[in-house]
């Protein structure tokens, strides 16, 4: 779709379904395999985004750091870090945190009481307000928006309640699922897509495009497809 960036959401999640446990500690249980697997998405992308509870839980962002990827960009005329988006309402962030110290361009989109709050803060090179009438963010305005500045692959790297909002607005197009191999249960351990969940004949459906394996690990390539 020509209007909007095309999103891909790339996550890590136990052999159960969990992106992180019942605490929603930060979760750190991918492998090294993993880490170069979600760089180099990054590495493909204009830009990532990925919610306020997200960067609370690690307080850093993932930048590209394997050498190969960086040229890459170099040569293609980029930038060698993609943005860097946070997306959140309320615009609460500890100033403080790692993240506003890593080598990226970090931008907020939020509503104009998000806004407000960073009003005499630079820790953002742009502060985004797309507002709907009732307060919330409008999503689908910001990525109109975001494809205007030639921003044409978004990579999503969660969490759950963003991704589920993306995918009830039909804008998900591809999505990277890491298997890990470890068993985290729960029953409020939050999992890739959050929300109220989808009736099974109106949920999104899914194409399988690729398997691989890497030593204990699998990942799984789909895309998105009209149900």
């Amino acid at each position: 779709m020509e209007h909007r960036p095309h999103t891909t959401v790339v996550l890590a999640m136990s052999a159960d379904g969990k992106i992180a446990d019942f605490r929603r500690s930060p979760a750190r249980f991918g492998s090294k395999a993993d880490k170069a697997h979600l760089e180099k998405q990054i590495a493909a992308s204009d830009a990532v985004l990925f919610g306020a509870g997200t960067l609370r839980a690690y307080g850093t962002t993932i930048t590209i750091s394997e050498t190969i990827l960086l040229q890459q960009r170099i040569n293609a005329k980029k930038h060698t870090q993609p943005v860097h988006i946070v997306i959140s309402p309320s615009g609460n962030l500890n100033p403080d945190i790692k993240f506003f110290q890593q080598p990226v361009r970090r931008w907020l989109l939020t509503t104009s009481l998000g806004a407000n709050v960073w009003q005499e803060n630079p820790g953002f090179e742009q502060v985004l307000v797309f507002e709907t009438p009732t307060g919330e963010i409008d999503i689908l305005a910001a990525l109109k928006y975001l494809a205007g500045l030639k921003i044409h692959r978004l990579a999503i790297l969660g969490g759950g309640q963003l991704v589920a909002s993306f995918f009830a607005s039909n804008l998900i197009d591809e999505i990277w699922l890491t298997i890990c191999p470890l068993i985290l249960g729960g029953s409020i351990a939050p999992s890739p897509v959050g929300g109220i969940g989808f009736l099974a004949d109106l949920a999104p459906k899914l194409e399988l495009l690729e398997v691989s394996r890497i030593d204990q690990e699998v990942f799984l390539h789909y895309r998105k497809i009209e149900n």
